[in-house]
């Protein structure tokens, strides 16, 4: 799978494509089904599947203020496009310029000069262009002219719309297993183990402590049950998770995803890079009375996880 971080890194000689286009934060189901439709059109008709994103998310150079804390990095969000059909990415730096393009302006620079597109497939809902002005129908109005076919797909999930602000929600609230289900995986995070204070070790349960920056979305503080993946070997352990500052100690500011893998005291996982994916909620942060109450509590912690993953 190809990522291209510019228009001008698009081959020449692409051949036809099949073009999604949107933010794909997340790349939840709603995400998936415009693949999946893509992939049906692609398959047919012998197309590349290409999927169409911006990096910044458009609102962090329009309204900064406003900007959403984002579920993926770019890298990621490639990877799981890939896994959910495209053949290739291609980013769009966004900036003002791009964000003064009309929408005509777009479908011709970006769809029909260096994509090539046979077929387009977005949201029913998505908006392009300056101030938002194109939309579905504009898309099949300007194809009709310059040679390539539109849809729409409604990105409904049952009772609800899935959604990045509504996968953001649920993490917002601590109901990871709501975000799951709207992603059609775990949530994650992803980040390079660095040296702690070795607190976790000292009490018994070594943790891995991954730093998460404030842009990323992350559950609320707390202990979840989920699993640690090491992206260097792919072997997958279970994990009680903590996210927040450890209030019963001193000095501890810093916001950490640190996970205890189950009944594992042996790993070295110093410089790797792991995503750590969150299953469920077993608790809110408490600052314990005492070092002994808290070690029995992250016990009665580790016994609950363990019956969650079994």
């Amino acid at each position: 799978m190809q990522m291209w971080r510019s228009l001008d890194e698009v081959p020449a000689d692409l051949g036809p494509t099949a073009v999604v286009i949107g933010n794909f934060d997340g790349v939840h189901l709603g995400h998936r089904h415009v693949l999946t439709r893509a992939r049906e059109i692609a398959d047919e008709r012998g197309l590349q599947v290409v999927a169409v994103t911006f990096d910044p998310h458009p609102m962090a150079v329009l309204r900064p203020e406003h900007a959403p804390t984002t579920l993926t990095t770019l890298e990621v969000r490639a990877e799981l496009l890939g896994d959910a059909g495209a053949d290739a990415v291609l980013a769009v730096p966004f900036d003002r310029d791009v964000a003064s393009w009309s929408p005509e302006d777009f479908i011709r620079r970006v769809l029909v000069d260096t994509l090539h597109a046979a077929t387009v497939v977005v949201g029913a809902n998505f908006r392009f262009g300056n101030r938002a002005s194109g939309d579905v129908a504009t898309l099949r109005e300007v194809g009709e002219r310059l040679g390539f076919t539109a849809e729409g797909i409604p990105l409904d999930g049952g009772p609800q719309v899935w959604s990045s602000t509504y996968v953001r929600m649920s993490l917002a609230a601590g109901d990871v297993a709501g975000a799951a289900e709207a992603l059609g995986r775990p949530y994650a995070v992803r980040g390079v183990v660095v040296r702690g204070d070795q607190r976790g070790r000292e009490l018994g349960f070594p943790t891995a402590n991954v730093p998460t920056p404030v842009t990323t979305a992350a559950p609320p503080d707390g202990v979840y049950a989920g699993r640690l993946r090491r992206l260097d070997t792919g072997e997958t352990l279970p994990a009680a998770i903590s996210v927040g500052t450890n209030p019963t100690f001193e000095g501890v500011r810093d916001r950490r995803v640190e996970s205890y893998v189950l009944d594992r005291t042996d790993l070295e996982l110093y410089g790797v890079e792991v995503e750590v994916s969150f299953v469920e909620r077993l608790r809110g942060m408490v600052a314990f009375s005492s070092v002994e109450a808290l070690v029995e509590q992250m016990k009665d912690d580790v016994d609950r996880a363990r019956e969650l993953l079994a």
